[in-house]
């Protein structure tokens, strides 16, 4: 079958129909200097043409890879789809990337042109363009800063565009060629994972895979034109691909992108989107900001604040999900929407979102759960990259906080006797490029895709639970089973606790490395007259170091009571002297955990967590902002936390 869904093969095409059908409505905002500038999706459609004649005008051939790289701006997204449109396959890359991760993806691509947002991706590229063997031109688009570098192969975006439009009566029928050929099963993008155990991987997804994924999610959650969405999020994550190009094009909705990171919570107010999507982190940091400013709030405010939040916990969920619900408690709720829920939505930016999602960790029950009891339709899926994102989803009125849902529309789940989840679907990926071996490895012969997570489905329910990463889910010395990620989502659901890093297999018992958070840790230290001149300095302070002790051991009582897991309780811990960064290699783009490498960077520290040392003496290299490396040394205290007895359960195989 080569014919797209409704005889519509590629964004392209789903571009033409909306700027046929509702082309007057937003496609596209961006703030620009502290003012929103909208693009109707008959603009869009208009921009994007002259962008494509102009990369035809430059010589861009079918089947090219057009890097792309800067933040979320409706310029770059008109740039992935003006690459499809002449043939060509977008890679977006992650605009925090240094110069030397950017240069495997744009060697192993072959990318031919890049498109960047400033002269800082420029000057990336630049430093590694002699390695670059098939790389000839580069776009920007801000000029500043620009105007004295060599433009043989740079070119403005905007000057590519009048080129395009200039040309137009010379390309228009190649680029209509093009365009019209566009199949269901030809590439669509090729995204980057974030590389949590070795060198990124480019993910092929084709037409099919985006197109057929975003219309079943669509469904899912009755998104139409009408709604709106935040782009805020890299645009080289799946996930940010799905929702600002399969489904914005597929619905017809308007991306909205904020004018920087620094305004993003501002921006967000202002647009007030009805689909939202955030990591665990930011919900997490957003309850911190709410803490810590009730904190600082007049009594009279802090005893409101608490006594209808109290109330909206027992009843909110109820209420969201339409169950039913006395008509006493629905009076004093709608007096709290009044006095407290609704200005605090507004203030967060979410007193219209219908439809709000998290994933790729999990969320902390109570952090969830606040949310939802304000009413806030906050629900969870579970993805990957090779899924086109979607693997499960909650439907409404079927959300809880410890299972990521049913399979999404049209996906099949199994698990095997290892306990690891398989899936297939319209969504599965092409193949991982120039790597057959890894494909072969993932996907097999049927179509069913290894996620490397494990978990089981609930048989009452059928929904989903995911215990941790498969190759993570390991054998303690006494035979119990070890799920660091299970562990390490309990302390992290604590707004001091920024990271943690949990150690265990194949010894007696867990330790773990933790991070704390600078802002709340920070705003508590200056509540309770501690002064500080580092983050060094805050993360080796004895009452922080009791503060984090009495959550390690609030976990433990916690990991106890599962009978499975409780073998994970932590003994030992310390606050590392640093926050694990991707710049040092520790974290993915995406902020998980290179376990590995952290077990290997600070072997010594690991080695005292579990020799019985009070203390150790250690030296990091550490990476600043502008690339220079440094060393920092540090004497940091190793705490024992009380454990809570009990005989954990075996591994199953034992």
């Amino acid at each position: 079958m080569t014919e797209g869904v409704e005889g519509l093969r590629s964004i392209p095409a789903l571009l033409h129909r909306n700027a046929t059908q509702f082309g007057s409505s937003p496609a596209y905002r961006e703030k620009d200097y502290g003012i929103w500038q909208t693009w109707s999706w008959a603009d869009t459609q208009s921009e994007i043409e002259a962008l494509a004649l102009g990369l035809l005008n430059m010589g861009v051939n079918e089947g090219d890879f057009i890097a792309i790289i800067g933040r979320n701006r409706p310029y770059l997204y008109w740039s992935m789809v003006a690459a499809q449109m002449v043939g060509a396959v977008p890679v977006p890359l992650y605009q925090d990337a240094v110069a030397e991760e950017m240069e495997y993806v744009l060697g192993h691509c072959g990318a031919r042109f890049v498109i960047v947002a400033d002269q800082e991706q420029v000057d990336k590229v630049i430093e590694v363009q002699e390695h670059l063997h098939q790389f000839e031109h580069m776009i920007y688009l801000d000029p500043r800063g620009l105007r004295k570098y060599d433009h043989t192969r740079l070119h403005q975006f905007s000057h590519v565009q009048d080129q395009g439009r200039a040309a137009r009566d010379e390309w228009i029928n190649e680029l209509d060629r093009r365009r019209g050929k566009l199949g269901y099963d030809d590439i669509c993008v090729m995204l980057y994972t974030s590389g949590t155990t070795g060198k990124p991987k480019g993910v092929v997804l084709s037409n099919r895979n985006i197109i057929e994924t975003a219309k079943a999610s669509c469904d899912f959650d009755h998104l139409q034109v009408n709604d709106e969405v935040l782009a805020y999020l890299p645009m080289a994550w799946v996930g940010d691909f799905i929702f600002s190009i399969g489904q914005a094009y597929w619905s017809g909705f308007c991306v909205n992108c904020p004018e920087s990171a620094d305004t993003m919570m501002t921006d967000l107010r202002e647009i007030a989107p009805s689909y939202y999507f955030a990591p665990p982190r930011v919900f997490e940091t957003q309850l911190t900001s709410i803490m810590i400013r009730m904190e600082d709030a007049s009594p009279l405010k802090r005893r409101m604040f608490r006594y209808f939040m109290d109330h909206a916990r027992r009843v909110g969920p109820d209420i969201l999900d339409g169950k039913p619900v006395g008509a006493l408690d629905r009076l004093k709720y709608a007096l709290g929407e009044v006095l407290v829920y609704g200005p605090l939505k507004n203030a967060l930016g979410f007193s219209k979102v219908r439809v709000g999602y998290t994933a790729g960790e999990a969320i902390g029950p109570e952090i969830f759960d606040f949310y939802r009891a304000l009413g806030i339709n906050l629900k969870q899926l579970y993805g990957q990259t090779e899924a086109s994102v979607f693997i499960t989803q909650q439907p409404d009125g079927e959300v809880r906080s410890d299972t990521v849902g049913v399979p999404s529309p049209g996906v099949e789940i199994r698990i095997t006797e290892s306990g690891e989840v398989f899936y297939r679907s319209p969504g599965v990926f092409v193949e991982y490029y120039k790597n057959a071996e890894s494909t072969a490895d993932t996907k097999d012969a049927e179509g069913w895709v290894a996620t490397g997570d494990a978990g089981f489905i609930e048989e009452d329910t059928g929904h989903l639970r995911i215990i941790d990463r498969a190759k993570d889910v390991g054998q303690m010395a006494t035979g119990a089973l070890f799920a660091p990620k299970y562990v390490e989502n309990k302390l992290k659901f604590y707004p001091n606790i920024l990271e943690a890093v949990v150690f265990g297999a194949g010894r007696e018992k867990c330790c773990a490395f933790i991070n704390i958070d600078l802002a709340a840790v920070g705003n508590w230290a200056e509540r309770n007259n501690i002064a500080y001149a580092s983050y060094q300095e805050l993360a080796g302070h004895p009452r922080v170091l009791e503060m984090v002790q009495s959550h390690v051991e609030e976990v433990n009582a916690s990991v106890a009571q599962d009978e499975m897991l409780s073998g994970c309780q932590v003994h030992r811990f310390l606050i590392l002297h640093k926050e694990l960064d991707a710049d040092d290699g520790e974290l993915t783009r995406t902020r998980k955990v290179r376990r590995k490498i952290i077990g290997e960077k600070f072997a010594d520290l690991v080695e005292a967590l579990y020799d019985g040392s009070e203390s150790v003496y250690t030296e990091t290299e550490v990476t600043y902002e502008d690339g220079r490396k440094g060393k920092i040394t540090a004497t940091l205290e190793i705490r024992d936390a009380k454990v809570v007895p009990v005989t954990p359960k075996a591994m199953a195989a034992e």
